[in-house]
């Protein structure tokens, strides 16, 4: 046989087969052989499963499809340790070669072992390995990954009280219909497991689940049923299902360990109709006899033996230290993590080791990290921590976060793994707005990636104000004051920022917000030229909604002022008629609100100063008044060297265009009156 490309990275060509001995074959599957081999450098043995396909494109298909289950991470699944194809010369055919970890032991030996002793499975044992197998096929249907070839074979041991899931498929190599009926004629066994829809090459979650059904059942009878009428049984119920309820009393006759449990989920578990069939999350749910999937200790059950709640309210009764203390002593229970954390939100704020409790924040962050799939945890465990760094701020307006790197990487992950939860993107948000303002912690947030998650959440989450909001913030966060390690991101903000503040053009916080990063992007050079009239109509639309603001009145201006000195066309957008008026006219009504405050004032001043630097517009601001406004700056602050120097700049200007020159152009607006009368300035 010779040996195509191998997709593992780094794997030449020659290394595939070649670099593996063989040393026995398995009996043939539904889908191929299995070889186990030893890969001859390190001596390690592994299972090869060698699966014949119709030709090359069929075979790169598969390994299409394959591709993702490389990356898989669960301690519970056995992922494929290398893929590649192979030629083999004397059938002309080529083969997709599936690398999977090497055990001697599977359920299937369990169950075949217990056969011939005629005796049930151990309770522990079989109570341990299901929180593994739910544990682990929940994770695929969280996924949204199917095994499509669940049987007692293919979950193996690897260890005492250890499983792991085998040998994923995929639809590709599952819907070879000639194949697939040459196998099943050599050893029908091997589809016995099957969903009755699977036969017709029909794959779902609930096919998962009939096959795990299937598995159960043998574990159940195999104390009573040897190896032939447990086959026929399985087949049989694809028709008759109602001979099920006979097994079931059979097994609850002769006591069979978790008796109770199988005579709930296997009704359920083996529907004929999918549609009919429970989830995973049901089976979890009947498993551990719990009443709602809301509840927490549903993710438990996945996680080991609980500990009873009345045992878990006495070791929370007493202070922080007591409670942190148990939940690194049970660390990997997450019932005892949630309630430990709703105990610590509830406790008076003397008790939280405040200003900042290191220790607290350390041990919260790593039931983060272990707890990351769990929804509620996170959700909870942000809520914690936004309460203490809120309640530490307000006792004292100089503490700083203690802040490293792993903190931030845990929020990024954890809102990474729950993309649709708005709740926990916009907690996420508030907590790396707080971390943000320390330069290390700014640079390495950019470089994770923070700025393109946050306009990802924007784009689909924009009609969600309070995701709005929180991006917004954290983008401001990030922006000022920081070092921009790469500008090319930013450059994609200023459409998503226009597009929420259409989205809400009523919504003055939102105005605010997207005023402040405006005004950032502005400075950074990120606004590209086809976008400056819509940018600066957007930052006038938000003066007039919000002139009480005076934070959004000068992120605005300065803005504008930042846009009027880059670009003439800006400039002009500010000065045209908008809305019936013109920006100028707003800015004349803008000074009558704040013209005690020398901050307005010198953002007013300092756009002023930049339109006044084109020769076309200077007509414009002479008709509409703006030198007496700018006589009016200078008498009114006088002692601001810098409003001073601005107002002077503009009042030269002035001077200077109405002096006639040779080749003096007037703006058109002003000889056409576009900007209506003028407002006279008190």
């Amino acid at each position: 046989m010779a040996s195509l490309p191998a997709v593992r990275q780094g794997v030449a060509p020659q290394d595939t087969m070649e670099k593996y001995q063989t040393l026995q074959e398995l009996s043939p599957g539904a889908l191929g052989v299995n070889v186990v081999v030893e890969e001859m450098k390190t001596k390690v043995k592994h299972v090869i499963k060698q699966v014949q396909c119709i030709d090359h494109h069929h075979a790169s298909q598969a390994l299409d499809e394959l591709m993702p289950l490389l990356q898989l991470r669960h301690p519970h699944i056995s992922v494929y340790e290398e893929l590649f194809q192979m030629w083999d010369n004397e059938v002309s055919s080529t083969f997709l070669c599936l690398v999977m970890e090497y055990s001697p032991e599977s359920f299937q030996d369990v169950i075949e072992a217990k056969r011939k002793e005629k005796a049930v499975v151990d309770a522990q044992w079989l109570q341990t390995m299901l929180v593994q197998v739910l544990d682990a096929l929940e994770y695929l249907h969280h996924l949204d990954i199917l095994h499509r070839n669940l049987k007692p074979s293919n979950i193996i041991l690897v260890g005492q009280n250890q499983c792991k899931l085998q040998d994923l498929s995929c639809h590709a190599l599952m819907t070879h219909r000639a194949k697939w009926n040459v196998r099943a004629e050599e050893d029908p066994c091997k589809k016995s497991w099957m969903a009755p829809e699977a036969l017709d090459f029909s794959f779902s979650q609930k096919s998962d689940i009939w096959s795990l059904g299937c598995i159960l059942l043998d574990l159940a009878s195999c104390s009573f049923l040897n190896g032939v009428e447990a086959m026929y049984l399985r087949k049989s119920l694809r028709q008759q299902p109602g001979g099920l309820r006979a097994l079931l009393e059979t097994v609850a006759e002769r006591e069979v360990p978790l008796a109770d449990t199988f005579s709930l989920l296997l009704p359920a578990m083996l529907q004929i109709n999918p549609s009919d069939r429970i989830t995973i999350k049901d089976v979890i749910r009947i498993t551990f006899g719990k009443a709602s999937l809301k509840s927490p200790s549903i993710a438990l059950s996945l996680h080991g033996l609980g500990i009873p709640e009345e045992i878990t309210t006495v070791l929370l009764e007493g202070n922080m230290a007591s409670i942190l203390e148990v939940m690194q002593t049970f660390s990997s229970h997450p019932e005892v993590q949630l309630r430990a954390m709703k105990k610590l939100i509830s406790m008076p704020e003397d008790q939280l080791g405040l200003p900042w409790p290191s220790e607290l924040v350390a041990v919260v962050v790593a039931a983060m990290e272990q707890h990351q799939r769990l929804l509620e945890v996170q959700l909870c465990a942000c809520t914690l921590l936004l309460r203490v760094l809120g309640q530490a701020l307000v006792r004292d307006t100089d503490t700083k976060v203690s802040w490293d790197a792993s903190f931030s990487s845990v929020l990024l992950s954890v809102m990474q793994s729950h993309p649709d939860s708005t709740r926990l993107i916009v907690k996420v948000y508030n907590l790396l707005t707080m971390v943000s303002d320390h330069e290390p912690a700014s640079e390495l947030l950019q470089q994770a990636g923070l700025c393109e998650l946050i306009l990802q959440h924007l784009t689909s989450f924009c009609q969600d104000r309070e995701v709005c909001l929180g991006g917004l913030g954290l983008l401001w966060a990030l922006l000022v004051d920081a070092v921009i390690m790469n500008r090319d991101p930013l450059k994609k903000l200023p459409a998503m920022v226009v597009q929420v503040l259409d989205t809400h053009p009523v919504d003055v916080d939102v105005a605010e917000a997207g005023c402040a990063v405006l005004w950032l992007l502005s400075l950074l050079g990120c606004i590209r030229e086809e976008e400056l009239e819509k940018v600066v109509v957007l930052l006038l639309r938000s003066i007039r909604l919000g002139q009480g603001r005076v934070q959004l009145v000068n992120n605005a201006y300065r803005g504008l002022a930042s846009l009027a000195k880059a670009s003439e066309l800006a400039a002009f957008r500010v000065v045209v008629l908008q809305e019936g008026s013109s920006g100028l006219s707003l800015l004349q009504e803008t000074y009558q609100l704040y013209r005690d405050d020398p901050e307005v004032a010198e953002n007013l001043c300092m756009l002023l100063t930049h339109l006044a630097s084109y020769k076309d517009i200077l007509p414009e601001l002479e008709y509409s008044g703006i030198g007496a406004l700018a006589q009016d700056i200078q008498d009114r602050f006088p002692s601001s060297l810098e409003l001073v120097s601005y107002a002077k700049k503009v009042l030269l200007s002035l001077e200077t265009a109405a002096q006639p020159g040779p080749g003096a152009r007037e703006l058109p607006g002003a000889a056409c009156g576009l900007s209506g009368d003028r407002p006279a300035l008190p």
